[in-house]
């Protein structure tokens, strides 16, 4: 008995370890092209999808260059996820490179864009962004952000597009998970609906003289247009853009009328011009900000809900 026994368990070892290979490959292969869409992602698609994230935490998705591994993923990936609205301008090339003949989703398709610049805090229309139809060229990834402001995901509320549109994407893949893909969605919208409500609550409150911020680049436009904050960037929407000198000189005369409250340094930039411009005009450096990238599971912005809670303390810190 004890040998039969002996020779099941051998048996039964073998089975498990042969079927493992098969489980993984049964999930669903998915590519989130940076940080914050592969924290949407994965907790929307949880152990039925096995997702690949090609730019990581503190990673420039502006300026990423494509390697020989995020090639690989986006060919065996049955689902790519992307921001759109030009924020990948490398994706394109990506995709042929690639041959991906997966489903491409744009996470911000049904969102109407802001206008680059502070056009919103002007309150100027926003400006009307032709639908996207999935196609790398149409989506306009080969080329920059031009005068459309990609960064929705800076806005709780059109995080809940983001969701949407991903939990989508996934159940129309993956049909059997297709529950499970809604259940998480629906508890990550409330998370989202919450910190909407808080935040509107703390700095949507604060008074408006007190709200006008200085950053290293123009990414928190959709932020700034919720909360009602004024955000000055030094760079534009992207982070490969230089501030031209009449810019500049613009920027030092609203921080010396006062008209800047405090400037922030983003955690993918460069902290040395910014602090060199504080230096020489005397006004408050606040705490990093998370922008357009997460940090490492160990520091205080991981996932996308507490980004929002790291900036909401720097930002309260900072203004009051």
């Amino acid at each position: 008995m004890t040998r039969l026994l002996t020779k099941f368990s051998a048996l039964l070892a073998i089975c498990l370890a042969l079927a493992a290979p098969a489980l993984a490959d049964d999930k669903l292969k998915v590519v989130a092209t940076f940080s914050i869409l592969g924290d949407l992602t994965g907790k929307i698609g949880g152990d039925a999808i096995d997702l690949t994230t090609l730019v990581g935490p503190d990673e420039d998705a502006h300026a990423f260059d494509p390697t020989a591994d995020a090639q690989r993923a986006v060919a065996g990936a049955k689902v790519l996820v992307a921001n759109g609205l030009g924020f990948e301008p490398w994706l394109g090339r990506l995709i042929d490179a690639a041959a991906f003949k997966g489903v491409l989703v744009e996470a911000t398709r049904g969102i109407e864009p802001l206008a680059s610049g502070d056009a919103a805090h002007e309150g100027e229309e926003h400006e009307e962004h032709e639908e996207h139809e999935g196609e790398a060229a149409e989506a306009g990834y080969d080329h920059d952000h031009g005068a459309v402001d990609p960064h929705a995901f800076q806005d709780p509320k059109l995080v809940l597009t983001y969701i949407d549109n991903i939990a989508a994407a996934l159940a129309a893949a993956a049909p059997s998970q297709a529950a499970a893909f809604e259940r998480n969605a629906a508890a990550l919208k409330q998370q989202f609906r919450d910190l909407d409500a808080d935040l509107m609550a703390t700095i949507g409150t604060l008074p408006v003289e007190k709200k006008r911020i200085l950053t290293s680049h123009d990414a928190f436009q959709y932020f700034g247009h919720a909360y009602g904050i004024a955000f000055v960037g030094v760079q534009g929407v992207s982070t490969d853009a230089e501030p031209s000198a009449q810019d500049l000189k613009e920027i030092v005369e609203q921080i010396r009328a006062g008209k800047i409250n405090a400037v922030f340094v983003e955690n993918m930039n460069d902290p040395r011009f910014v602090e060199t411009l504080a230096a020489d005009t005397g006004i408050k450096v606040g705490g990093d900000l998370y922008s357009d990238a997460l940090s490492a599971a160990d520091g205080p912005a991981s996932d996308l809900l507490s980004l929002f809670r790291h900036n909401q303390k720097e930002l309260i810190k900072a203004l009051q």
